[in-house]
């Protein structure tokens, strides 16, 4: 009897589970007009760091979309809940720039340490998305130009820092991918009263803050993405 009821519990979380991603992906689609598609995920009984594509150094394992292609995001409810009726486990992966949030993502100990730094100043933050190993800030949509700008204005940017605008993506809540779980380390709250869209910060005001953070820390420096 044991052993049934641990089966019923095992399958109870992962329906949970199942029915939590599809809420989170309807919500990114129709509340916050968020254009969003499912991620390639990891395989059933897979190792740490295995992706579910064909390439066996994939950097960014499960978290990236693969069938369909990144153009396919959409906020279309219809779309999405197809989507997930059909691949309830796939990860929620947004697709950045143009007139969705944009993200610059750092490797996790100096995500740790910008959030902290820019609490310290009383610089305002939007969502924060957190893995073991990499976070990510969502800001509002810049343009190359004024990213081109910004950069420019900077004595020097580690590569480990990574700006994710147009053509980019990232994944969201509650996704699990090759790294392990996606949380929010700082969940997104509403721009202004009436609307359920979150608020975003514009990139500039926490620039600094993260080429800091991604310089000192241990590898900071570093040509290797660490996802």
């Amino acid at each position: 009897m044991r052993e049934i009821l641990g089966r019923r519990r095992k399958f109870s979380m992962r329906r949970g589970r199942k029915t939590a991603l599809l809420g989170a992906a309807l919500t990114c689609a129709t509340e916050w007009r968020w254009p969003i598609l499912p991620g390639v995920g990891i395989p059933p009984g897979g190792r740490p760091g295995e992706c579910g594509c064909p390439h066996p150094d994939c950097v960014v394992p499960g978290a990236h979309p693969f069938d369909p292609g990144l153009l396919a995001a959409t906020a279309d409810a219809r779309m999405v809940r197809w989507w997930w009726t059909n691949r309830p486990t796939a990860p929620i992966i947004l697709a950045t720039g143009n007139a969705a949030p944009c993200a610059v993502s750092l490797p996790a100990v100096a995500g740790a340490r910008a959030v902290a730094a820019l609490d310290r100043a009383r610089i305002a933050i939007g969502p924060v998305v957190a893995t073991p190993t990499r976070w990510s800030l969502l800001v509002a949509p810049y343009s190359l130009e004024e990213l081109g700008e910004l950069l420019h204005n900077q004595d020097w940017v580690p590569s480990s820092l990574r700006f994710h605008g147009e053509g980019g993506y990232v994944a969201l809540p509650p996704s699990r991918v090759g790294t392990g779980g996606v949380r929010w380390e700082r969940a997104p709250r509403p721009a202004e009263r009436g609307t359920t869209r979150p608020w975003l910060p514009q990139v500039g005001t926490v620039a600094d803050a993260l080429v800091e953070a991604s310089a000192n820390a241990p590898g900071g420096s570093s040509s290797k993405l660490a996802y």
